[in-house]
């Protein structure tokens, strides 16, 4: 069972998407990691924290900056947190001692600003911290990981899997409890967003198609996506633009316009659902690759991006 608790109550979801099947930015990640959402702008401040529970482990979603999302994970049996992309450390401490945890783990998913550039500023504030990072531009580093290198949170297993594009060391972190029937969760920084995925600053469409198919969507079905930015609505009206009959786009997007206005997050996702929504991670539908007009699934991913990168969010 999972427990979503934000500024507006407490709600039990057996299924993430059931909310959506039931009720119904595009821009992949910056190096401000700021960057307009179109048709869709929101004050920081009425961004919603959110605090994710299950019985193995704890998620704080900590919204930051203008779109960004920290997230602090707690291990429910040892109270031991981590923290993914502290870029406003100051609230991380905040939301640390509020919860009554102890901080010793720095994730650091690539070496953008607005994801690594906190992570001086914390060590100073909270010395001691293991900085773990899959790049030597990453801040404060302390232990450079590779691809399925691991780790320890309390009770909690961190895997480190390697998913090189949009910077050339991003890794992603899934976490899990061995022999827990929960599901995992996965954070995927500017790899994979709800809808879409990140810009391929320092590689290449093969190196995305093996990220997003290969390595992430090989991962448990339920397992729970937490992404960088908040830029679901963004990614979804770009989904309805390449398949305009997807139903699961359409429910999908108005469940998330519905979130958004309240100030609540739309995250986390599951990879379940991505392959019901997420072009990126349908380039082997015949759909996508009519759109595209290519057969060859990186080929495909290589055309959407383009498209992507050049597309106009309509207001509706």
């Amino acid at each position: 069972m999972l427990w979503v608790r934000g500024g507006l109550g407490r709600r039990s979801v057996a299924v993430l998407g059931a909310a959506c099947r039931g009720r119904g930015r595009g821009r992949a990640g910056t190096h401000a990691g700021s960057a307009l959402l179109g048709s869709v702008s929101q004050h920081p401040d009425l961004r919603k924290s959110t605090i994710v529970e299950q019985l193995i482990m704890k998620v704080v979603l900590l919204p930051a900056l203008t779109d960004n999302y920290m997230y602090l994970i707690i291990d429910e049996e040892t109270k031991e947190a981590a923290i993914v992309d502290p870029v406003q450390p100051q609230k991380v401490l905040e939301t640390v001692k509020k919860h009554g945890v102890k901080l010793t783990t720095v994730l650091t998913t690539h070496h953008h600003w607005d994801h690594a550039g906190g992570n001086e500023k914390l060590v100073k504030m909270e010395p001691g911290l293991k900085v773990f990072g899959g790049d030597d531009r990453v801040g404060a580093l302390t232990q450079k990981v590779s691809h399925l290198s691991t780790l320890q949170v309390g009770t909690l297993h961190v895997k480190c899997l390697f998913t090189p594009c949009h910077t050339s060391g991003h890794i992603c972190y899934l976490v899990r409890k061995p022999e827990s029937s929960e599901p995992p969760a996965v954070f995927t920084g500017d790899t994979l967003f709800v809808a879409g995925c990140g810009k391929f600053f320092e590689g290449t469409a093969d190196e995305m198609y093996k990220a997003l198919l290969e390595v992430l969507g090989r991962l448990p079905p339920e397992t729970r996506v937490y992404c960088g930015h908040e830029y679901t609505i963004n990614n979804l009206k770009f989904a309805r633009h390449v398949e305009p009959d997807n139903s699961a786009v359409q429910e999908k997007l108005a469940w998330a316009k519905e979130k958004y206005s309240i100030g609540e997050p739309t995250i986390p996702s599951t990879l379940a659902e991505e392959f019901t929504y997420n072009p990126f991670m349908r380039v082997r539908e015949k759909s996508i690759q009519r759109h595209t007009g290519e057969t060859d699934p990186v080929t495909a991913m290589r055309a959407l991006r383009k498209e992507k990168d050049h597309f106009k969010v309509p207001k509706d």
